[in-house]
């Protein structure tokens, strides 16, 4: 088209200032909706490979040392961005453009809320879990995979009564009793200290509860803001529209009364 214009020398028909802005406002808009739909979609779904990279089983001495550690912005943060991004583009004018800063900002309140969530639990749940893990019932199973080898060899002893001498079979005896009372008391007393893992239940439901509260309290006061605007949008009257009239260059105005001439 441009190279047409350039050969025939012809001036390129100028569209109107109102038809250019309509035309730059739906674009934006256009841009900031299929954005948002994909941040919205990572929002409510998170893509696994996200969770792997938050690491939920990172020690304690790794969360607070945060500084060192990769940041991993959470959805709720992306889609507060995206939204503000495009609200500022689109101007606090526009009612969409509008909202859609109102929203960002909630966005990213919520996105702070749910860091510090995930910072409360791996701290007083996941954490001290995986110590249980790592050590209370590892050392568990060191002393039932223990017991279960002299059990074999004092079951192996005793079959061979009369072929293997006496005190053999004794202290193979003797160890595999050692060997259960150990495990015995071990599991005993882990299974009895269950209080501690009712505590570290209670901690994650209350870490939730704050959580959902506090989102709870940002979201109202996003509603109650949208509301506003949509009372506010409502009221306003709505223009009429008035296609602009095309501008005409002279020679076109001279072809156009050719023609008419011609015809009659």
């Amino acid at each position: 088209m441009l190279i047409s214009e350039k050969i025939n020398g012809i001036e390129g028909t100028k569209l109107d200032d109102h038809f250019l802005d309509l035309e730059k406002k739906v674009d934006l808009t256009n841009k900031a909706v299929s954005e948002i739909l994909l941040k919205a979609t990572e929002y409510i779904q998170p893509n696994p490979a996200h969770r792997v990279k938050q690491g939920m089983l990172v020690p304690v001495s790794k969360i607070h040392n945060r500084g060192n550690a990769p940041e991993c912005p959470q959805p709720e943060g992306l889609l507060g961005d995206c939204m503000l991004k495009y609200g500022h583009e689109l101007g606090e004018d526009s009612t969409f453009g509008g909202a859609l800063i109102d929203m960002g900002k909630a966005m990213k309140l919520m996105a702070e809320v749910k860091e510090s969530f995930d910072i409360n639990v791996k701290e007083t749940f996941i954490q001290p879990l995986q110590l249980v893990h790592d050590e209370d019932l590892k050392q568990i199973s060191h002393h039932l995979k223990r017991l279960e080898g002299r059990r074999l060899d004092y079951d192996y002893k005793r079959k061979r009564v009369g072929k293997i001498p006496d005190d053999d079979i004794t202290q193979a005896m003797e160890k595999f009793e050692e060997s259960k009372v150990v495990a015995e008391k071990s599991m005993f007393r882990f299974l009895e200290n269950d209080v501690e893992q009712l505590s570290q239940l209670a901690q994650f439901v209350q870490a939730a509860l704050d959580y959902h509260q506090q989102s709870a309290d940002i979201l109202q006061l996003l509603q109650r803001k949208l509301r506003i605007r949509i009372a506010a949008a409502s009221s306003l009257s709505r223009n009429n529209f008035r296609p602009q009239p095309l501008r005409r260059c002279p020679c076109a105005l001279n072809v156009s009364a050719a023609s008419s001439s011609r015809s009659k």
